[in-house]
């Protein structure tokens, strides 16, 4: 082509054509592309720029992830801590109806006469039991022991010259017993001692004392254990016989036989018996010792006949059936202790179970130094299971601890305790959960920010880029025009030939 020798104006014009050309392919592409800048030959500062921002974004954007599968993970968790509490709310519920529960079994018996205290009503099993528990059907037999009063610093009387109470002549001793007999005794001047101690015992007999002469007075005593009162007419009788008037016994135990309790008795013993307190309660029923078995075990009860008969002496004839209403609730306590642990198993999002002590670890920038790790924390332990054991329950509840209720107290103070505990661990998901959330709209947002700042760089104005296509075309037209004139006046010399 460096034969081919062209004008000025048409050369000029042909470089127009060719440079607009070039431009209306710019033009084309940005606006094909949607972007005024496509490669580093296009505008290298804010290629590169906008190419970190979107590496940026696209970090960013891969760590949302990360915190969509940690914010399900913990909406897990929480729907586990939600059933849970329900669950324990539902032990709660029955632990409260076996303490409002009182249909306790109960059984009367009529009690016969004579009974001893060799005969007894014995209970074992229930709340009691194997050791059996005995009460004596009758009272103890009493042995007598004497009242007696001492003489002390008396005149010796063993001697049978009756100088010493023949001076008492006139003179006169009482004794009065507790039982309300008395008997009295005159001295006279013409016996000896031994004689009138001999008169003295034949006059004390209706008081049932007996006066025997010692070197320091009288002693006397009642043999049946009557305490007796000693009264004298004279301070001179009190100084020969040793004993001051008004002197009274204090050691006369009086014999008791052996005989039968009466219900009202029974049922004071047993009610009193710390042997038998909160295990069974007694009542009389109409002149009928009435049982209850306050357990839900059944009760034995030896000493009473299969007629109902309280004798002493049956065995294996009576038994009292437990509370069958708490025992059914005690399992049904358990079947709900096992659903909680396997609840706590289940709550599981993406091989993370929180409730199982797992640790969850959501990264929140590109370099990887904000992030946030949960995981459970019961009493202090970092990484507890959430399950029954932790939580403070009765892992082997039997029907005998729904006996006392007491126990059951205590029992639902430990739920209730484990309630808190659920609630604050979710408490402290809940937090996370937000914290993580916020993490996530922010990302976002960041996202957004960082995009869009790149395409700020890199995106073509589509309106500006179709009007500069519209002029360039206009333009192109136009040279062509002009380049078809400049043409036509090389040509002009073809007319001289």
């Amino acid at each position: 082509m460096s034969d081919v020798t062209l004008s000025k104006a048409v050369r000029s014009n042909l470089m127009s054509l060719q440079n607009t050309a070039d431009m209306m392919s710019a033009t084309q592409t940005k606006l094909a592309t949607g972007k005024k800048v496509n490669s580093a030959l296009d505008n290298p500062t804010n290629f590169f720029t906008a190419s970190s921002l979107n590496s940026r974004a696209g970090d960013m954007n891969a760590l949302l992830d990360g915190m969509a599968n940690g914010i399900q993970t913990l909406e897990a968790a929480d729907n586990g801590l939600t059933a849970i509490t329900k669950t324990l709310e539902s032990m709660q519920s029955t632990l409260r109806q076996a303490r409002q529960d009182k249909s306790f079994q109960t059984a009367s018996y009529d009690v016969a006469e004579g009974l001893s205290d060799t005969d007894t009503l014995s209970f074992s099993g229930g709340a009691i039991g194997d050791t059996a528990v005995d009460i004596a059907l009758g009272s103890a037999p009493v042995t007598v022991t004497p009242a007696t009063l001492t003489g002390a610093a008396g005149t010796d009387l063993t001697t049978g010259t009756g100088t010493d109470l023949q001076a008492l002549d006139g003179e006169s001793v009482t004794v009065t017993g507790d039982d309300g007999s008395t008997a009295s005794f005159t001295f006279n001047g013409t016996d000896d001692n031994a004689t009138q101690i001999a008169a003295m015992n034949t006059a004390f007999a209706a008081a049932g004392v007996t006066a025997t002469a010692t070197a320091a007075g009288l002693d006397m005593a009642n043999a049946d254990g009557v305490n007796f009162t000693v009264t004298t007419s004279d301070s001179a009788v009190d100084g020969d016989i040793g004993i001051a008037s008004a002197t009274a016994s204090t050691d006369g135990v009086e014999a008791v036989a052996s005989e039968s309790k009466t219900v009202d008795q029974l049922v004071s013993e047993i009610n009193n018996s710390s042997a038998l307190e909160g295990k069974i309660r007694a009542s009389n029923d109409n002149g009928k010792l009435r049982v209850e078995n306050l357990s839900t075990d059944d009760l034995t009860v030896d000493g009473a006949s299969s007629a109902g008969q309280i004798d002493g002496t049956s065995s294996g004839a009576n038994s009292i059936e437990g509370n069958t209403v708490r025992a059914g609730l005690a399992d049904q306590f358990r079947e709900l202790r096992d659903q909680l642990d396997k609840l706590a198993d289940d709550a599981s999002f993406n091989g993370v179970n929180l409730l199982r002590g797992d640790n969850l670890q959501i990264t929140f920038n590109e370099t990887g130094t904000s992030e946030l790790n949960i995981q459970t924390k019961i009493d202090g332990e970092q990484g507890a299971s959430v399950n029954s054991t932790t939580l403070g329950i009765e892992t082997n509840l039997q029907a005998a601890d729904l006996d006392s209720d007491e126990n059951i107290d205590t029992l639902l103070s430990d739920v209730k305790g484990a309630i808190n505990t659920v609630r604050s661990q979710s408490s402290a998901f809940g937090s996370s959960l937000s914290i993580v959330e916020n993490r996530q709209n922010f990302s976002n947002n960041m996202i957004n920010t960082l995009e869009t700042g790149a395409s700020n760089l890199t995106l073509a104005d589509a309106n500006e880029e179709a009007a500069n296509l519209l002029a360039l075309q206009t333009r192109q037209q136009l040279s062509s025009t002009a380049l078809s004139m400049a043409s036509q006046a090389d040509q002009a010399v073809l007319r001289l030939f």
